[in-house]
């Protein structure tokens, strides 16, 4: 069994990109199980907190499910064709204390999808996702790539993936991922 991990990085409610990490979730199939994590709760980094308190308890349960984690899936809105920076902010938290990150993220698979409304999905967010990935260690999975556009049409008000064609799309890149992870770990 490979466990993954998934992170969206949207807080918003009716997030696409949560959306679609429940989808991958539900499609993940009977020998990979992707757990889903938001980014609820995690406060701005800021280095007099940590000095005074260490991490807060919402960066240590994400950071302690990322360890126990066999992969990691990045699923990424796109805003101002970057990187949200509530999502970048949970991944600088996750990254201290410094010397932790090689067990963090040191040779850790990850991956990166995401969905977006506008027409080239998240392109330029995963783009700019590849030097703090490098940064930290990991192990990029770069045999698949997921960009969901148009995500409004892909999804009802419930946030159910109905898009045939994603539906697809997205069981062959978890179940490709996770061939992945599972190649590094054998």
């Amino acid at each position: 069994m490979v466990h993954l991990l998934g992170i969206s990085g949207s807080l918003r409610a009716g997030s696409y990109n949560t959306a679609l990490l429940r989808a991958a979730s539900a499609l993940s199939g009977d020998d990979v199980t992707v757990e889903v994590a938001t980014l609820h709760g995690i406060p701005l980094y800021d280095a007099d907190l940590e000095a005074r308190e260490g991490l807060p308890p919402s960066v240590a349960d994400l950071k302690a499910r990322l360890v126990a984690s066999d992969g990691v899936l990045l699923v990424t809105p796109e805003y101002n064709n970057g990187i949200p920076g509530v999502f970048k902010n949970a991944i600088d938290w996750l990254s201290r204390p410094a010397d932790d990150i090689p067990r963090v993220f040191g040779g850790r698979p990850f991956a990166l999808a995401g969905a977006s409304p506008g027409g080239f999905g998240t392109v330029l967010s995963q783009a700019h996702w590849l030097p703090v990935l490098k940064t930290l260690g990991v192990d990029l999975w770069a045999g698949g790539r997921l960009l969901a556009s148009r995500s409004g049409s892909l999804f009802d008000a419930e946030g159910a993936l109905v898009d045939d064609k994603l539906r697809t799309q997205l069981a062959a890149f978890v179940q490709g991922f996770a061939g992945y992870v599972a190649g590094k770990r054998g």
